[in-house]
């Protein structure tokens, strides 16, 4: 069915690019290499990550989680990095989802037990905001947390992305439906250190 308005951004536009390393003030985010599978795996065996990201993997399932990345860059319908200090991965941050038809990007990040409390995940969160609005174009940048995680909240409001709503009973978790809070920042919005 045709359009009657062009896409925020034409197909194309995220797979004709390189991805790129991030330094992100003290951080580097770079794509996901096999050798990181060991982490991925030791990370979705954490509570923590378990409670909030409703999963856990095999050595197999972390392997292919790495593996797929460069796929679904291709595919642009995602985008990951390895979130790195001094060399070691410390977390995770990605475009779980991609819309460049409405030029909208959908977050998702854990950061490991021992590196969590040390603004980690915000320092990262900027630095992807400013590439993504920067240099791929997009208009949009959401973030989906449990109402009940409020390290997540916090990381949200310290990158600059505004409480917008609740989102009742959105997502399943172990302990049953969880209410999500969406935060949302905008290409257009003023930057925060």
């Amino acid at each position: 069915m045709p359009r009657l308005i062009s896409p925020a951004l034409p197909a194309g536009a995220l797979a004709a690019l390189v991805q790129p390393v991030l330094p992100a003030d003290g951080l580097v985010l770079r794509p996901w290499a096999p050798a990181d599978a060991d982490t991925v795996l030791a990370a979705y065996g954490d509570p923590g990550i378990q409670r909030w990201h409703a999963r856990t993997m095999t050595a197999e399932e972390a392997a292919a989680w790495v593996e797929a990345w460069p796929d679904r860059w291709r595919a642009e319908s995602g985008a990951g990095w390895a979130v790195t200090r001094d060399g070691a991965v410390v977390g995770q941050l990605s475009l779980r989802r991609v819309d460049l038809g409405e030029g909208l990007g959908e977050i998702s990040y854990w950061v490991l037990p021992e590196a969590r409390g040390s603004g980690i995940a915000p320092r990262a969160l900027r630095a992807l905001c400013g590439w993504a609005f920067g240099e791929l174009g997009l208009h949009r940048l959401e973030i989906a947390h449990s109402q009940a995680n409020a390290a997540s909240c916090r990381v949200a409001g310290r990158a600059g992305f505004p409480l917008e709503g609740t989102k009742r009973r959105e997502a399943l978790h172990a302990d049953g439906w969880h209410d999500m809070h969406l935060h949302a920042r905008l290409s257009d919005d003023p930057l925060q250190d």
